[in-house]
């Protein structure tokens, strides 16, 4: 199976390691935030307020993750792609498989997305994928006490990813908000057209 990776920035310090490029993010709506957290609650902040429109606003301590998956053909070619916001700075990553699924990029997204952050951040993270969000806040724990198998008592599709996202996961405060795919949020979109391009850059050769 062929990966091919790519980013838009290459450099990493800690507490600040994201690209010169400066694009500071407009949150549109989006769900309530579900949290997960390996972390005390004393050191999970929450970001935004629910009020009805649950309309984020960003803070300085807190990593946003945008991350999105593609995949032409269902299996077939996909791509993964990510933007973290820090600060008002952007980091891109994206990578690629030649035979995958659109969950498998959508998982790889958000795992490449949370592994770019330092363990201990509080996180919020942006995704389209109900399958993603709700695995993570209410599916993986049964799955875990079960033995990484589903209430059916068969094995949990996709069991490898989900232990590498439970795993970044668990070093870090996240909460978790579901936003409507391909409505006009810029984080969103510009996720969507990292993960495309991924696949156009493998299909290239």
């Amino acid at each position: 199976m062929a990966l091919v990776f790519g980013r838009v920035c290459r450099c990493r310090q800690k507490k600040s390691f994201w690209s010169d490029k400066r694009v500071r993010p407009r949150f549109g709506s989006a769900s309530a935030p579900a949290k997960t957290s390996g972390l005390s609650a004393a050191q999970a902040r929450r970001q935004g307020e629910a009020d009805g429109s649950s309309r984020m606003t960003e803070e300085r301590d807190i990593v946003s993750v945008f991350p999105d998956g593609a995949c032409r053909g269902n299996p077939g070619p996909g791509g993964w792609g990510v933007l973290i916001s820090h600060n008002g700075v952007d980091k891109e990553l994206f990578g690629s498989e030649t035979q995958t699924t659109n969950n498998r990029m959508e998982l790889l997204a958000a795992i490449h997305g949370l592994g770019a952050t330092e363990p201990g951040a509080t996180v919020s993270v942006y995704t389209d994928s109900q399958y993603v969000r709700n695995g993570v806040t209410q599916w993986m724990a049964n799955w875990k006490k079960n033995g990484w198998k589903t209430a059916a008592r068969k094995p949990v599709k996709n069991q490898d990813l989900w232990q590498r996202l439970d795993e970044v996961v668990g070093a870090r405060a996240v909460e978790w908000y579901w936003v409507r795919g391909h409505s006009g949020h810029p984080g969103n979109e510009r996720a969507d057209a990292l993960a495309n391009h991924a696949i156009d850059q493998l299909l290239k050769g």
